[in-house]
């Protein structure tokens, strides 16, 4: 029987009572307040470990009062109750560190799921706070590393909003570590024991994208042949996430809304809708506001995927983390390649604190696995990387065979493209290595080639001068 200290802040006096009786039966120690005033005042005389508020009430609102209570700096779990969750009334208490919502009326096996949840989350912080403070002191936070003032801001929020049920928008270019952030976030909550599913919309055929989400029953379309449990149902109790969200075919995203908004599903075929317990994080490497103006993301799915933002920088941003990322990637590659590399040398180190990676931290792990897999020392020299690292794919020499050459007045979609060929045959056609040194997602490579494949051999390349 849990002993946590419940306060509930309720102006309705039926519910208020109603409320306190439902929760102390449940094993809970409780205290009631009219308003948000009087809540405030019991928070600083009684401790609560868990408040659960109305939003709406006289003398001080629901989300005043939250404010107020993170000024005390108390370890406590804030749950609001309200008749209808609006989009500002989610991006406030995404920032103001809200650890869930329940809408009216109040269904109490939801409540009891909320409220032990929470339970759970106060009695590991102690622990995982210990944890983290120990290992943020060598510049790591779960799977991030960095002692940079850029990536302790990053680790700043992730600590910030790991605890609560908050929706994630994590946004930077391809290869930031967007994917890292989110499995960070889940490893550091209540939902650390449940799965994490990550999904990638850019690398899933449309037609098939609804039935990897949603799943599908046996017989839904032809090539069905039997049922298929979707990402949803597969993270049930854990953490989603939808990287490249932008991506999503918009159709899906108005279907992937109703199910963040009921937290219901229906498999493709089935007539039964199921009710899902999944913490969504999305990533996108597009500027959101663009994607939304293109008509690529539903103004609406990006408002509730954007409760709260995480922008992740280009390595170039902060390289005075490039050492430590260099250690802790040859850690792992050395142990999944079973050598024994230990360092990179000096000169090594140089050139990648000079290079100005395009392709981010995704590059900078391609090119250390290629080095610990040739390297037959236990020290990296500039040998073992790849030949011509560090050379752009754009050159001035006229005499570089490499060299792209435009002529005055060539527009910038021809040179985008001779860019790209170029860039290809640099890299004897490996796209994920061109798309990374492009700074671009594999996707849009894909969808580039097809573009210039469309309009004949001689449209695509265009003549140099």
């Amino acid at each position: 029987m849990s002993q946590e200290r419940v306060l509930i802040v309720e102006d309705e006096e039926n519910e208020r009572s109603g409320l306190a009786e439902l929760i102390s039966a449940w094993g809970y120690r409780t205290e009631t307040a009219a308003d948000g005033m009087e809540g405030l005042e019991k928070a600083k005389s009684w401790s609560p470990s868990i408040v659960v508020t109305d939003l709406k009430m006289p003398r001080m609102s629901g989300l005043e009062m939250v404010e107020r209570l993170a000024e005390l700096q108390q370890n406590m779990a804030i749950i609001l109750v309200t008749a209808q969750l609006t989009k500002d009334t989610a991006f406030q208490a995404g920032h103001l560190n809200v650890y869930d919502y329940i809408e009216k009326p109040i269904q109490p096996p939801r409540l009891q799921s909320i409220l032990q949840n929470a339970t759970s989350l106060l009695g590991a912080h102690l622990e995982l706070e210990a944890t983290r403070r120990a290992l943020r002191d060598k510049g790591v936070l779960g799977q991030l590393v960095g002692s940079s003032k850029k990536m302790q801001e990053i680790f700043r929020l992730v600590e910030l909003v790991a605890p609560s049920t908050a929706s994630v928008l994590i946004t930077g270019a391809s290869g930031t570590g967007k994917e890292m952030v989110a499995r960070t976030i889940h490893e550091l909550s209540p939902r650390r024991g449940k799965p994490f599913i990550g999904i990638n919309c850019a690398a899933i055929p449309e037609t098939l994208i609804e039935s990897e989400i949603f799943g599908h029953e046996k017989g839904a379309f032809t090539g069905a042949l039997e049922r298929r449990t979707g990402c949803f149902e597969l993270a049930e109790g854990g953490t989603l996430l939808l990287d490249e969200i932008g991506e999503m075919p918009v159709a899906t995203q108005a279907k992937l809304l109703r199910v963040l908004e009921d937290r219901k599903l229906r498999r493709l075929g089935s007539k039964v809708e199921t009710t899902v317990d999944v913490r969504v994080l999305a990533a996108t490497n597009k500027v959101p506001d663009e994607a939304v103006a293109r008509g690529e993301l539903r103004n609406d799915l990006y408002y509730r995927l954007n409760v709260f933002n995480i922008h992740m920088p280009q390595l170039r941003e902060h390289k005075e983390d490039i050492h430590e990322l260099v250690q802790s990637l040859l850690r792992e590659m050395s142990a999944k390649h079973g050598r024994k590399v230990a360092a990179v040398s000096e000169a090594v180190l140089n050139q990648f604190r000079n290079y100005s990676w395009p392709g981010n931290v995704r590059e900078l792990r391609n090119t250390l696995e290629r080095a610990v897999i040739v390297c037959d020392t236990a020290v990296i020299e500039t040998k073992h990387l790849p030949p011509g690292f560090g050379q752009t794919p754009v050159r001035t020499s006229s005499d570089d065979p490499d060299a792209v050459r435009l002529g005055v007045g060539t527009t910038v979609g021809e040179a985008e493209k001779l860019l790209i060929l170029k860039t290809l045959e640099a890299t004897s056609n490996n796209k994920t290595r061109a798309a990374e040194m492009l700074g671009i997602s594999l996707k849009t490579l894909h969808n580039k080639l097809k573009e210039y494949g469309s309009m004949g051999a001689e449209a695509a390349v265009p003549k140099e001068e």
